[in-house]
């Protein structure tokens, strides 16, 4: 299975760093070309190596300076004949008889990329926003006895796309749909996963209820903020690992493996940082450790590990403010780190997230497009992988009652 990205950002030009948006990804070179291209080994220089990675194709260069491409990239006009081939081969066979996907309206360009990579077309569904505020939503097509699969994640504003996605499943529900699986690439309130003070709600267990009840048979999310939230919901939950993605394409850099440093922005992601340092070449781990030792006294950051000289990869699940990373970067810049890259699966990209990203720490902001990004916070340092085929994917074999873990294997 390949994923698709966009081009890595280069300094010197800006037209070979403008992004497409999340569904565009122009594939230009053959699987044997990126190979021969990003893991070729040389004498003085070991490079490096990402396993159990899914393999991404490079694109060439955009032509765009920081928006959209015309069209969707991922259709048969743009696609090479050996992808269309592969993907025609994967497709053909698969029973699609009983299969619908529908999207909501939070990120239709990622859905309309599933759709393409499994053959499919999106189902037919009209959704509009009343003068009050309210949602309505009604399916265009018949589901009953179907396998249906609604896409929207629960992105900003996160409370209408998390009621509309509640009321996408109840009218799938009443329309008799067989089973229905809510495909939530980002999961909001996932933060809100336990108490930090007293009188608490834990948010992320109630919305969870709210999706169960709503009548959700089975959940499809990626990267949740800690795995203690598929717990919380009483059907089967199908937790997709978007690491993979950037591992590969951060393969495609050919940064030497000596050289190479992979950071917690904190210590809550030490343990993500690990996994992923350990499938990049077992590359060695930093942790910015921040701490305030009292009420209105500055927060003191401290780094563990040795960064200087080295090309430090910040590893998190979400942007949101950019606070805490951007302040990590500079600490690692005091530190002598040579290059700082930043690397997430979601981008939230509340204010000032954009002014504090492309300030110039980092080398590349690289982001996946479970959220859509809108085209004014585009920057040069940006680029935007796309997670279609692997969501894409997941979905066959969810419908096919296959093996998922097997993915990532």
């Amino acid at each position: 299975m390949a994923a698709s990205l966009i081009q890595p950002s280069t300094p010197s030009s800006l037209s070979s760093k403008a992004l497409a948006s999340s569904a565009s990804s122009l594939f230009a070179r053959s699987s044997n070309e990126l190979s021969r291209q990003s893991f070729v080994s040389k004498e003085s220089r070991r490079q490096i190596f990402a396993p159990n990675s899914v393999k991404c194709d490079l694109p060439e260069p955009s032509k765009y300076l920081n928006g959209k491409p015309s069209i969707p990239v991922l259709d048969e006009r743009t696609l090479p004949k050996f992808l269309e081939s592969a993907r025609k081969e994967k497709t053909g066979n698969r029973n699609s008889l009983t299969l619908k996907l529908f999207s909501g309206t939070a990120n239709p360009a990622l859905s309309q990329e599933i759709a393409w990579y499994m053959g499919l077309e999106l189902g037919k569904i009209c959704t509009k926003r009343f003068a009050d505020g309210e949602i309505y939503v009604q399916l265009q097509e018949s589901v009953r006895g179907c396998d249906v699969f609604l896409m929207q994640p629960t992105c900003p504003p996160a409370n209408e796309n998390l009621m509309e996605l509640q009321i996408m499943i109840d009218a799938c529900r009443r329309a008799s749909a067989k089973n229905i699986t809510a495909v939530i690439p980002y999961f909001g309130y996932a933060r809100a996963d336990r108490k930090t003070q007293g009188r608490e709600s834990i948010a992320a267990k109630l919305v969870a209820n709210l999706i169960t009840k709503a009548g959700a048979d089975r959940v499809l999310a990626c990267d949740l903020h800690s795995g203690q939230s598929m717990g919380y919901f009483d059907i089967p939950v199908d937790h997709v690992h978007c690491q993979s993605v950037v591992l590969d394409y951060l393969a495609s850099k050919r940064i030497c493996a000596k050289d190479l440093v992979v950071v917690s922005p904190d210590v809550g992601g030490v343990a993500r940082a690990r996994a992923f340092a350990k499938k990049l070449s077992d590359a060695p781990l930093a942790i910015v450790d921040k701490r305030r030792h009292g009420h209105n006294i500055a927060e003191v950051m401290n780094l563990i590990g040795d960064v200087k000289g080295k090309v430090a990869v910040m590893v998190d699940d979400m942007i949101d403010t950019a606070g805490t990373i951007a302040k990590g970067a500079a600490l690692l810049h005091e530190e002598g780190a040579r290059e700082v890259y930043a690397c997430c699966t979601h981008a939230v990209f509340s204010p000032p997230a954009i002014e504090r990203l492309s300030s110039g720490i980092f080398q590349e902001v690289i982001i996946t497009n479970t959220i859509p990004v809108a085209e004014k916070n585009y920057f040069p340092q940006l680029t935007v992988l796309s997670v279609a085929n692997l969501l894409g994917e997941t979905i066959w074999r969810i419908h096919d009652d296959s093996s998922v873990s097997s993915i990532f294997q």
